[in-house]
């Protein structure tokens, strides 16, 4: 059987994974072994903070609106709730858009939803 050398197929496998984990530090950028490991772990976190992002957003939307709707004399649970009663369609990134930068509009809509 002939002889198969793959030096260069080797060659271009590292130079694809080392391009993919430059900016890293110390042997992560520059060794075989470790480069692939950190390229596995951070495609791992990568993917567990794409869902994880959704979750934080949410949770910050959440306490914004709490905050405006103190300042307005309700609270979080009872404007979604007046908001729900009174078919109000804001969502919650809007409803956080409008209590941190706009609160003369949230202080609005917290009016209309709690008539």
């Amino acid at each position: 059987m002939p002889r198969v050398k793959r030096g260069t197929i080797h060659a271009k496998k590292r130079r694809s994974l080392l391009s993919k984990v430059k900016g890293y530090q110390g042997h992560r950028r520059s060794k075989l072994r470790a480069a692939r490991v950190a390229f596995l772990k951070a495609g791992v976190h990568a993917y567990r903070d794409r869902r994880r992002k959704k979750r934080d957003f949410r949770r910050l939307w959440q306490i914004r609106i709490n905050a405006g709707a103190r300042q307005n004399g309700t609270t979080y649970s009872r404007l979604v709730n007046a908001l729900k009663n009174a078919n109000i369609g804001l969502n919650r990134k809007m409803l956080a858009e409008l209590a941190a930068n706009h609160p003369e509009s949230f202080k609005k809509v917290v009016e209309t939803a709690t008539k």
